[in-house]
């Protein structure tokens, strides 16, 4: 009997799944220079040719990976519980110190010399700002329509940013868990008035 196999549409798209997973983690361990299309397709376990079937440049692999990440920041945020503030303060700043944001800040470094990326990037991470700042508003009830309200979300966004990228030189995971406390209580405060 002759094995089932999947679609050839579904094998290209769990094919194209494994490349930016791969290029997702070797952008956030091994930094832009180090993350070529032949390693992204070893660590994947495709041949360079069928990386670039589905990514014809490292340009198209990367700026898709980043753009992976992306979706996948946003729906971990979506996912996030909305019960009390300071677990939706905790789940936004976990965001963005874990290893997608690590890739992402590699690829934001690279663009910066690269101008073949800068604008792709530029781009999606206002793409990007603008869906991480709507699903922060929902997660924490802020009505945008009192004064201060849409600050302090992007306040928050942006302190959750700085403790990533304090993050990649050394774990301060105890540090890390009073700013996070102070902020809720803070967003709590500023958010109620």
């Amino acid at each position: 009997m002759a094995a089932v196999t999947a679609p050839k549409q579904d094998r290209s798209r769990a094919t194209r799944r494994r490349l930016l997973e791969a290029a997702v983690s070797c952008l956030a361990e091994h930094g832009w220079a180090g993350s070529t299309v032949a390693v992204v397709a070893e660590r994947a376990g495709v041949s360079r040719g069928a990386a670039q079937h589905h990514f014809p440049t490292r340009e198209d692999l990367f700026t898709a990976a980043v753009e992976y990440v992306a979706e996948e920041r946003s729906q971990a945020l979506r996912a996030l519980p909305a019960r009390d503030r300071e677990e939706a303060v905790a789940g936004i700043v976990a965001l963005y110190t874990g290893p997608l944001f690590r890739a992402a800040l590699q690829l934001w470094v690279a663009a910066a010399h690269e101008d073949q990326l800068r604008d792709r990037v530029a781009e999606l991470e206002a793409r990007v700002g603008r869906e991480s700042h709507r699903i922060a508003v929902e997660l924490l009830g802020a009505d945008e329509s009192r004064p201060g309200a849409r600050e302090t979300v992007q306040g928050l966004l942006d302190m959750a940013r700085g403790l990533g990228l304090a993050t990649l030189l050394t774990d301060d995971t105890p540090r890390r868990e009073r700013v996070v406390s102070q902020w809720a209580r803070l967003v709590g405060e500023a958010l109620e008035k």
